[in-house]
């Protein structure tokens, strides 16, 4: 039996249906677009009857105002609404009627021009009777345009009607048929089943559809032998993966649980090798040229090297260093990869944290900072403007030398009050807009380039995640005043800043400046705010010093270990 094509089939009778449908659209537009002026031709046809008994009034006159109405008339009667009576689609009775209309009104007009008004006037029932004839054509055959519209419209419906109605039957006959055999095959299949009978078709896509049926139960009547057997092997690899996502989670919780430290990424590690007793492992962390980090698992590092294979410890854009593994056996590639990335996720998160809570701490220092300059910036220069009005309103006979040097006492005091006040908001205002601390250092010391023409360098060298989120806030701060002591009051023109880890359990930073020396910090501590400077170290659990060095100038040594609270 020759098989046909379903799909061309269903096409075609979507074409006959698409096709039928757009005719009668097509049909119904131009039918539409032919009947847009009868309404303005009636109108006109109509208007000519009353031009007519209005001319009658003008016939004897002979005066301009006739000439007017004459061009009136011929206006209407020669508009573009009227000659559409003359198209080649026009009924022969209405392009008769209008053609006599014309010739009638030529003998009109010709009374009209000779004054003779009895003519005119015995001529004008006639005339309007042809006119009446016009607008009657015009309406029949507007009304033939609509009565043609709703015939077409009525059999196109029907013929579609009828269409639409084989289209049903035929499906229902030819696909629905055989679809719900084939529903029934394989829910038979579904059972276990696999003895089933495929529905006959003469159409080519419902038989490949049956013999696709066909050799799908074949085939799963034979993987079904072998599927206890599959079943115990993804056991297996299941219960393998298993193991490996318990491990990935456990770390996960720990490494959220608490502070992100050295040892919490160690005893990440020591799982791992738990997990992989047969590779050694290490986790270096490195970002942005600054020191590594490096964090071996238990077991050492192994000093006769096998096959090595690095990890990379990137999130999204975040690259933070990679771990290593040393096997002599092939690495679990997989269960690696994830292992990185669940430690670079890690850091990056606790990064993300240690950033809101330096940017809390800077908001509230900004919210401090706005209320002293309100308040005690307000007040400081009151004063400077009252100690002014003062020393200017005493009289000769008030003034002495123990007055005078009172005055230039208080304003000096009011004075340093307020630079000191404005080192303190400055200070104050420092923002911290990642969680680099070296980015942070270099940032502040850009703004104070700017602002000065001393040459400052940063020699940085300390690891990531070496330092807490207020210890930053802290550093910075003190770094600033030293610094800004330097360029202000020790007159430098060379700074250097450099931050290391002196030992395990201390960070060291110092600040060296070629500027007039540590007896003119000693001399003038109130201008330097070395009390506020060890108050910061204070908070670092830590200490500050201040020494001579080799150029002549002042270093200052702030020494304090990293990852404590605040005191």
């Amino acid at each position: 039996m020759k098989k046909g094509s379903l799909t061309s089939t269903i096409l075609g009778l979507m074409l006959t249906l698409i096709l039928l449908s757009s005719g009668l659209a097509t049909f119904a537009i131009i039918n539409l677009s032919y009947s847009l002026g009868d309404a303005r031709a009636i109108n006109a046809s109509g208007s000519l009857r009353m031009q007519s008994y209005r001319l009658m009034f003008y016939a004897n006159s002979g005066s301009e105002d006739a000439l007017q109405k004459i061009e009136e008339f011929e206006n209407t009667l020669y508009s573009d609404a009227l000659k559409r009576s003359l198209d080649w689609k026009t009924p022969d009775e209405l392009e008769a009627q209008y053609l006599l209309v014309i010739h009638k009104w030529k003998v009109m007009r010709s009374y009209i021009e000779e004054e003779n008004s009895r003519l005119y006037a015995a001529a004008l029932k006639d005339f309007v009777d042809t006119i009446d004839l016009l607008v009657l054509e015009t309406e029949h055959y507007a009304a033939f345009k609509l009565k043609l519209l709703a015939v077409s419209q009525i059999i196109g419906l029907g013929l579609m009607l009828f269409i639409a109605f084989l289209a049903v039957r035929f499906t229902k006959r030819k696909v629905v048929a055989p679809l719900n055999q084939l529903m029934e095959s394989a829910n038979t299949i579904s059972k276990g089943n696999f003895d089933v009978e495929m529905p006959k078709t003469e159409y080519i896509e419902l038989s490949a559809l049956s013999s696709a049926f066909e050799s799908t139960a074949k085939e799963l009547s034979t993987l079904y032998q072998d599927l206890e057997g599959q079943v115990k092997d993804k056991t297996l690899a299941l219960t393998r993966t298993n193991n490996e996502l318990t491990l990935l989670y456990d770390n996960l919780v720990m490494l959220h649980s608490g502070k992100l430290e050295i040892s919490s990424l160690k005893a990440a590690l020591n799982q791992l090798r738990a997990h992989e007793p047969d590779t050694f492992l290490r986790l270096v962390i490195v970002q942005d040229n600054e020191e590594e980090l490096v964090i071996e698992a238990d077991g050492g590092w192994p000093i006769k090297s096998n096959s090595q294979t690095h990890f990379p410890l990137k999130f999204e854009t975040n690259e933070l260093g990679y771990l290593e593994a040393n096997s002599s056996a092939e690495p679990n590639f997989q269960l690696f990869e994830n292992f990185a990335i669940m430690l670079a996720r890690s850091i990056v998160i606790y990064n993300a944290g240690e950033q809101r809570q330096q940017l809390a701490l800077m908001e509230e220092r900004g919210v401090i900072a706005r209320e002293l300059h309100d308040s005690l910036g307000q007040i400081l220069s009151f004063l400077k403007i009252q100690v002014s009005l003062l020393s200017k309103g005493l009289d000769s006979a008030c003034r002495s030398p123990q007055v005078e040097q009172q005055i230039a006492e208080i304003n000096e005091g009011v004075n340093t009050a307020y630079v000191q006040l404005r080192e303190l908001l400055s200070t104050f205002r420092l923002t911290i807009k990642d969680p680099n601390l070296h980015h942070a250092i270099e940032a502040m010391l850009e703004q104070l380039r700017i602002q000065s023409n001393a040459k400052i360098t940063l020699d940085y060298k300390l690891p990531m995640q070496l330092l807490g989120a207020h210890q930053h806030i802290h550093v910075l701060q003190l770094t600033r005043e030293a610094t800004v002591n330097a360029i202000k009051h020790a007159q430098a023109d060379l700074i250097n800043i450099r931050c290391f880890k002196d030992s395990d359990t201390h960070v060291t930073i110092t600040i060296n400046d070629n500027g007039v020396g540590i007896d003119s910090v000693k001399k003038r501590d109130q201008h330097f705010g070395i009390g506020i400077m060890h108050e910061r170290a204070s908070r670092l659990s830590g200490i500050v010093e201040f020494t001579g060095n080799s150029e002549g100038g002042t270093r200052v040594t702030l020494t304090f270990p990293p990852q404590q609270e605040p005191a």
